[in-house]
């Protein structure tokens, strides 16, 4: 097999080898506590770098809970997040994409925005990591494409399973512009996460690769997945081994699984990851637990449980990505960099995918 040569990130591979890497956590959790209203969403009141004016003063849709369209109207909030994450030690932070794919923007009537908001959420990270990176400790900009709101594999009408509503060309071209932007904002890796249909990752990939064979690019791939019950299965029905067979052609750096289930309850699924694919990294960004609304974060667990118990992962061997997922905070980051800095990353039996020459 051909050896994969990136054209960014070269020196994460070797990162990955040496020691665990640290992914920062909830970028929603960190919003929530800036407690922005209505007007704030669409830029009022913020008259700094960037700013859109009136742009959406009038838009005829509430646009409160888009948190993709922070990083035009609010971009200094976007900014403190990621740079607050960096200071807890992340090596790794995901940009302000989760939902900003034409197909999820159509909620709030703001498709025709998904690549900009890409390109601007990506030159966001990129500036926080550029301001905090050392040659000691480089610092990365994980393009992050979410799963979307809707789904290939599962009907949405109870009376006919046949029914969808959306296609695979339909998801294909959203992760392509999405790619695009991501790219062209400063990405340095991809990540394709919080999986819940494989069929919807399937079509993240393709798009990627139709989009690297068309720019010449080839970043690295990180893939993770999402556990949602005790079946141990994603929602579209496949089990953790199952998925990662549905993926591994993408020859992805890393694969992992992350949200739903706090660290406790996805220790099992980890583990069977490690059985399946032995010969890639693995990344696990868990909840701080489970949800609990009266609490600080909405999550139960507190930053020295959450990195208890990732540190177990850690200790284990299994682990050589860690990172959190929803109610985790700079905190928990600080925390968990500091429970597994002692730690050796997890081995693997042999190298399957080449560093870049």
């Amino acid at each position: 097999m051909k050896p994969l040569v990136y054209t960014r990130a070269q020196a994460l591979p070797g990162i990955l080898a040496s020691r665990i890497a640290i992914l920062d956590g909830a970028m929603g959790t960190m919003i929530q506590r800036f407690k922005l209203g209505e007007a704030q969403y669409r830029g009022a009141g913020y008259t700094g770098p960037g700013n859109q004016g009136n742009r959406f003063t009038d838009f005829p849709r509430d646009l409160k809970g888009n948190n993709e369209l922070l990083s035009l109207t609010r971009p200094d909030v976007i900014s403190d997040i990621h740079e607050r994450y960096l200071a807890a030690g992340a090596d790794l932070i995901e940009t302000n994409t989760f939902g900003a794919t034409r197909i999820a923007q159509e909620d709030y009537g703001m498709a025709d925005l998904a690549f900009e908001m890409n390109v601007a959420s990506a030159k966001l990270a990129r500036a926080a990591c550029d301001k905090y990176s050392t040659p000691e400790k480089p610092r990365f900009v994980a393009g992050a494409l979410g799963p979307t709101p809707k789904t290939a594999s599962i009907s949405p009408d109870v009376n006919d399973p046949g029914a969808r509503n959306v296609s695979f060309e339909e998801l294909r071209a959203s992760y392509y512009e999405q790619t695009k932007g991501l790219v062209e904002g400063g990405a340095d890796v991809l990540l394709v996460e919080t999986i819940f249909d494989t069929l919807n990752a399937k079509a993240a990939l393709f798009a990627i690769d139709e989009f690297f064979e068309d720019s010449g690019e080839c970043l690295p791939i990180l893939i993770s997945g999402t556990v949602t019950d005790a079946s141990g299965r994603i929602l579209s029905g496949q089990t953790v081994t199952a998925f990662w067979h549905s993926v591994r052609h993408a020859r992805p750096l890393s694969i992992g699984l992350n949200c739903a289930l706090g660290a406790t309850l996805m220790r099992p699924y980890i583990q069977e990851l490690n059985r399946a694919a032995p010969d890639t990294f693995i990344s696990c960004y868990p909840n701080a637990g489970l949800p609990n609304p009266m609490s600080d974060t909405g999550f139960d667990e507190t930053p020295d449980i959450t990195a208890r118990l990732v540190r177990e992962f850690a200790a284990e061997g299994l682990v050589n990505i860690v990172g959190g997922c929803c109610g985790t905070t700079p905190d928990h980051i600080g925390a968990i960099c500091a429970a597994v800095q002692p730690l050796a990353t997890r081995k693997r039996p042999q190298v399957f995918y080449p560093e870049a020459a």
